[in-house]
């Protein structure tokens, strides 16, 4: 228990946090009927905990620094539980995205958290142990998160997906207390509020006005007020990063080529990648059928192949130069999401098995490589920032896809559509689909044209992603010395995976 109790308290959370981003995809078609949910309630069902997750990480592992790590990641592994207990027992949209966004901020205390507390309590050999069964488990949440949805969704039912966090809670706290001794890093250091704020100001208020776009429009009062908004955050979020004295974010990275590539290639990733993938779920259930279990198993070939491609290549690529595994990456993804807008009213679930299969394979080669490019494209005193920055705009990512993604859905099916059509379809619910009386072929039309320009989206955003990163990323650095300088600086390096 000693030895490997600490490893096994952070698994047990990192699993239920990651789990969480995949595992609620199959479950949004069985959600909207009984929460009476518009397809907006479902882009937040999403959006609202990787959002909260994004914009509270860096201010999370700051303040972890500061109060104690094991002690924030406790507090957050409470508030998770809390917060899914909330999410099982929702009555309304409203409920559920709210419980979703305080779950997220748990996640974001619990993820800011794994590495340095494994950081803090294994050294030499067993760190790259425990880190290695770490990344496992990481893709493994991914990989079985829609296959774990399915059967919950199909079986017991919905809420399910969020009771079942509870018993794991309870063991990760107990683990965490009995095995995991706390850490800090130097005393001196005071955390960021005003960062913090600003930055999830603006994540929020951007990520609110591209949901709005797909019903009020781009050029709409409320839309360009609030985009208004979300560029005022950001300029406070800048002014107040170049003058505290310990910065979330040091902006002076970005001057860096190799950073920026990095960063770009992280926040485009989970958009091609995984941004689609709701729209996708809703597909295949409301529209063509599917159960809830075979629905999760439709998706599972992205995952399953990734986890794959990420184990046998972290051998055969050992020295490759990241940016260059990455930009190949990013374009197999760009590439395989591409090759699923090929869908028309007759197509069937393995029309999207190829494509699926094929960003399977560019997501293998980027989600390893990411966090040692950032590593390699900083200083090694400002690993543990990189480590961050990177899980904070791949999060990003994902919450800005899944809103821009919904509305270039929701546009497209409209356009396909009579206004008297599109009336009825909105009137139907987002996943009331069958239910709201358009003619079957029209709404396999409908939705298909839709999911293809979501693809399209997607798609191209990879491939431009590819060439910034394959442009950029061009240093050959690594960060080893980082790995043989004090105990605290390598903690540091390892802060936010």
């Amino acid at each position: 228990m000693r030895k490997w109790g600490p490893l096994t308290a952070v698994c047990l959370g990192t699993f239920m946090l990651l789990l969480d981003v995949t595992i609620v995809v199959v479950a949004l078609p069985d959600m909207a009927p009984a929460l009476h949910a518009s397809l907006s309630d479902l882009q937040w069902v999403i959006d609202g905990y990787a959002l909260a997750l994004a914009a509270l990480l860096l201010g999370a592992g700051a303040a972890a620094d500061i109060l104690g790590r094991r002690r924030v990641h406790v507090a957050g592994t409470v508030l998770f539980a809390a917060a899914s207990l909330a999410c099982g027992l929702a009555s309304s949209p409203v409920a559920l995205v709210a419980a979703r966004g305080v779950q997220g901020v748990g996640a974001a205390a619990m993820f800011a958290t794994t590495l340095p507390l494994l950081g803090s309590v294994y050294q030499g050999r067993r760190r790259s142990v425990a880190l290695g069964l770490w990344g496992a488990v990481s893709g493994a949440a991914a990989a079985i998160g829609p296959v774990v949805g399915g059967l919950l969704t199909q079986g017991p039912g919905w809420r399910w997906i969020f009771f079942v966090n509870l018993p794991v809670s309870v063991a990760a706290v107990w683990l965490t207390l009995r095995t995991v001794p706390e850490s800090r890093a130097e005393r001196g250091r005071r955390i960021d509020w005003a960062g913090t704020a600003a930055f999830a100001c603006f994540a929020a208020a951007t990520t609110y006005a591209v949901v709005r776009t797909g019903s009020d429009g781009w050029t709409s009062a409320p839309t360009l007020a609030t985009f208004g908004l979300a560029a005022l955050a950001l300029l406070c979020f800048v002014l107040v990063e170049r003058r505290v004295a310990h910065p979330l974010l040091d902006l002076s990275l970005f001057r860096k080529p190799a950073f920026v590539g990095v960063m770009a290639g992280a926040l485009a990733y989970n958009t091609a990648a995984f941004a689609v993938l709701p729209y996708t779920s809703v597909w295949l259930q409301t529209v063509l059928g599917l159960s809830p279990l075979r629905g999760g198993l439709a998706v599972l070939p992205l995952a399953a192949t990734s986890f794959v491609v990420a184990a046998v290549g972290g051998r055969l690529l050992h020295g490759v130069r990241p940016g260059l595994t990455i930009g190949v990456g990013l374009a197999l993804i760009g590439a395989g999401t591409l090759g699923q807008a090929v869908l028309d009213a007759g197509s069937s679930w393995t029309a999207l098995l190829p494509g699926l299969v094929l960003a399977g394979v560019g997501t293998g080669l980027v989600a390893p490589a990411l966090a040692g490019a950032a590593l390699a494209a900083v200083p090694p005193e400002r690993a543990g920032m990189a480590g961050g920055a990177v899980n904070t705009f791949r999060q990003l990512g994902y919450a800005f896809g899944v809103a821009g993604l919904g509305t270039a859905v929701t546009s497209r099916m409209r356009d396909t559509l009579t206004p008297d059509q599109a009336h009825t379809l909105a009137g139907g619910g987002a996943t009331g689909l069958r239910g709201a009386g358009l003619p079957e072929h029209l709404l396999r039309t409908a939705f298909a044209s839709g999911l293809n320009v979501a693809a399209v989206v997607a798609g191209a955003v990879g491939l431009l992603a590819a060439v910034a990163v394959l442009v950029l990323v061009r240093e050959p650095r690594r960060a080893e010395p980082a790995a043989r300088g004090s105990r605290e600086t390598v903690t540091a390096g390892t802060r936010h995976g």
